[in-house]
């Protein structure tokens, strides 16, 4: 079992970005980090990279029960998803597999069982960037007219 899941696709980038955003929301969860690798290289290197983001994805609730179990879950925090353009112009998507982090720092049951319904979520994520209008929204999912713009990226025109 690999630390990520991952899929590519020939969806484009910021387009990617977005449903993948929506879909989080679906599954509960929000975007509290973006890190752009591209724009960051560009300026403190001086490096040219491909687009390449890192998204930083917290469910609260999820959040609150595993820091809750184990105070030090927090460094586990938040579920980081790589979005990253390949030279043929596909994109890739990766999440951490939260299953096997655990599985590398605990034996508990209840955090096994907990990491094995936070990576369903995840992958649901990203799975469903293939549809319009993705399926298995949960009970808990983050409302979309609530959403920060600072959030969500424009199509591109």
């Amino acid at each position: 079992m690999s630390y990520y899941y991952s899929r590519i696709v020939t969806i484009p980038f910021e387009e990617v970005i977005q449903k993948l955003t929506q879909n989080l929301q679906q599954q509960g969860f929000g975007i509290i980090t973006t890190i752009d690798l591209k724009d960051t290289f560009r300026q403190k290197l001086a490096v040219d990279f491909r687009k390449y983001k890192i998204l930083g994805a917290c469910n609260p609730q999820f959040a609150y029960q595993a820091v809750t179990i184990d105070s030090h879950m927090g460094l586990m925090l938040p579920c980081n998803i790589v979005i990253q353009e390949h030279e043929n112009n596909t994109v890739e998507v990766s999440a951490v597999n939260p299953q096997q982090m655990i599985r590398q720092i605990t034996t508990s049951d209840h955090l096994w069982e907990f990491a094995n319904e936070v990576n369903n979520r995840l992958r649901t994520a990203v799975d469903n960037l293939h549809y319009d209008h993705p399926s298995q929204q949960h009970k808990e999912a983050l409302p979309t007219d609530n959403i920060s713009q600072d959030n969500i990226i424009p199509m591109p025109e």
